[in-house]
């Protein structure tokens, strides 16, 4: 493992460095992995390492790389942002760049992982996200997690020739604690 910061079972999470450009940039421009994130512009190389430069610069951000244990394989990257230390909140984003890796349980260890991180560490009291209305595969990776629908932006984005609704979706700490069994008071 190379610079491990949070450990699960098949994954790990680590910082995210410039020899990661090349596969974000692929990422970024796979129209399937692409749609459904909320971005519609082309990345190259130069905005991947602008990205890069500038993470560890603002404290209301952490963004790791997610890497398959049994061959230090970077498969995409989960990052807390906006984070509000006076209403003790942030917003999470995740992306499994690796097709190979969809629905293989990655994405759902990663959120654990960091919302480990953001509540345990961070003493945040509640993490929000929005996901495409037709990201079944998102959606069910977050529920697994403990997310809940709270609401829904309607025809809120335009993807693949129509609009579609946005969801957002939230948890709270005492919700995660109970989720693992923890004492949902601390």
């Amino acid at each position: 493992m190379q610079t491990p910061f949070l450990i699960g079972e098949k994954i790990y999470l680590r910082p995210v460095d410039m020899e990661d450009i090349d596969n974000f940039v692929e990422w970024l421009n796979d129209p399937e992995v692409r749609q459904y994130l909320s971005l519609v512009s082309p990345f190259n190389k130069t905005r991947e390492k602008d990205f890069i430069d500038d993470l560890y610069k603002d404290e209301r951000k952490t963004v790791l790389g997610i890497v398959m244990k049994e061959d230090d394989r970077l498969i995409g990257n989960i990052g807390l942002s906006k984070v509000s230390l006076s209403n003790r909140n942030c917003c999470l984003g995740i992306v499994i760049g690796d097709k190979s890796c969809w629905s293989q349980g990655c994405g759902t260890e990663a959120l654990k992982l960091m919302l480990g991180y953001a509540f345990d560490q961070l003493n945040l009291h509640r993490v929000y996200l929005t996901v495409l209305d037709f990201n079944s595969r998102a959606i069910r990776a977050y529920e697994k997690a403990g997310f809940k629908k709270e609401g829904t932006y309607r025809k809120h984005m335009y993807k693949n020739g129509k609009y579609c609704d946005l969801y957002y979706m939230g948890i709270l700490k005492d919700e995660w604690r109970k989720m693992n069994h923890e004492n949902p008071d601390l």
